[in-house]
């Protein structure tokens, strides 16, 4: 399932960068076993913190959802270069 999917990349992504539960539970401001939760798909992440996520690893959202296999982000949108 979708879930399952996401929990394993969040999880693979997180090891590739040797962090820990805690580390991105304190970044995404959730507790550790809420964090772990997500990891083994106990609980579906929310969209925000799934963004937070993907902006902090800088990927895009696609790629921790395994809907492409390419860690590099998205261009930014002209509209948000203006910003």
């Amino acid at each position: 399932t979708t879930i399952k999917k996401l929990a394993q990349r969040i999880r693979e992504i997180r090891e590739d960068k040797d962090l820990t539960q805690s580390d991105i539970a304190k970044i995404l401001n959730v507790s550790q076993v809420a964090y772990s939760f997500y990891e083994i798909g106990k609980r579906q992440i929310p969209i925000d913190l799934l963004i937070k996520l993907a902006k902090y690893y800088n990927t895009s959202t696609d790629y921790l959802l395994e809907l492409t296999d390419e860690r590099k982000p998205y261009a930014k949108s002209l509209k948000e270069k203006i910003k």
